[in-house]
Formats: C-alpha cells, sequence, structure tokens
C-alpha cells in the first residue's frame, strides 16, 4: 500500500477508501466489485438521477471510465519519463457530452471492463523504478503509483455515492 503522505492531497480521499493492499490486486478487487453492481443494474436503474442537475447512474459510470482514461494516459506519460506538464481535465465539460444516456448498461459495462483490464495491464508492466517515477497533471506533482491508486480510488469513491445516494 502507498503512504498517504505520497498522495496529492485533493486525492487523498479517494485513496482511503481503498484501506490497505498492493496496487494490482486493488485494481482487480474494485474492478470487479464496480462490473458485479453494473451488471445488476435495469436500464431505468442507469438512468435514474437522484436530484435535477444530477448525473445519471449511466453519467457516472462513463465518467469512471473517461476518469481512467486520463489516469492511466497521465500514468504512461510519467512512466516513460516524459516531464512535459499534462494540463487538468473539467468533468462537468466532459459528461454532457458523453452520450451515456443514450447508451445501454450493458455497453458501458462492457466498456469499463475493458479499459480496467488494459489499466491492469499497464500498471503490471511496470517496474518498481518506473513506479515510482513522478509527472505534473494540473500543477500537482504525482507518481506512476499514485496515479494507480487513485484510480481505484476514484472509482469505490462512486460506486459508494452511488449506493449512498442512488440506491436507498
Amino acid at each position: 500500500m502507498i503512504e498517504l503522505s505520497k498522495i496529492p492531497e485533493f486525492y487523498k480521499g479517494y485513496v482511503e477508501t481503498l484501506g490497505h493492499g498492493d496496487l494490482v490486486p486493488l485494481l482487480l478487487k474494485t474492478g470487479d466489485e464496480f462490473i458485479e453492481f453494473g451488471r445488476g443494474l435495469s436500464e431505468a436503474q442507469g438512468a435514474y438521477r437522484y436530484a435535477e442537475g444530477k448525473w445519471s447512474i449511466k453519467e457516472v459510470i462513463l465518467h469512471v471510465i473517461d476518469s481512467e482514461r486520463i489516469f492511466a494516459y497521465r500514468a504512461l506519460r510519467f512512466a516513460r519519463n516524459d516531464k512535459t506538464e499534462i494540463s487538468g481535465f473539467e468533468q462537468n465539460d466532459y459528461v454532457p457530452e458523453s452520450n451515456a444516456d443514450n447508451r445501454s448498461i450493458h455497453s458501458l459495462m462492457t466498456e469499463f471492463t475493458n479499459v480496467r483490464a488494459s489499466t491492469v495491464d499497464l500498471f503490471t508492466s511496470f517496474s518498481e523504478g518506473v513506479r515510482n517515477r513522478t509527472g505534473v497533471s494540473n500543477k500537482v506533482e504525482m507518481s506512476v503509483e499514485a496515479i494507480g491508486y487513485i484510480i481505484a480510488g476514484h472509482q469505490k469513491h462512486h460506486l459508494d455515492i452511488i449506493h449512498e445516494r442512488y440506491t436507498k
């Protein structure tokens, strides 16, 4: 498990939700939990919003997918020793453009499954030395390994929110 002191402040809450464990097993475990949850959703449940102006469950799922892709790209850049600073992204601009509500739960969960498998392959390929490399994204320095924990924690964070606010 990574030391929380190595996680940028904004992301610590995500990583804290994971408990203890090595990165790749945590990516596999959290991915399996998300897939199991998603496979149990009906289309009506996927379209549900707990309040006006809030994302639907389908939009949350696609937000998790988009974010994972972006974070994995950052990890790849840092792993390859690319020192070019990477800009951030605005999630609230991405979601309305995602077309998530016009997709099936099945297609979203298939996409998540494929993205997570790719993320696991990517992080499995990194040596310890590569995992310790750092870069700057959105004006914050972080390591390749920290990004992996952030990916798992971000996804778990959103699954927890779905359980708390959407499926009561």
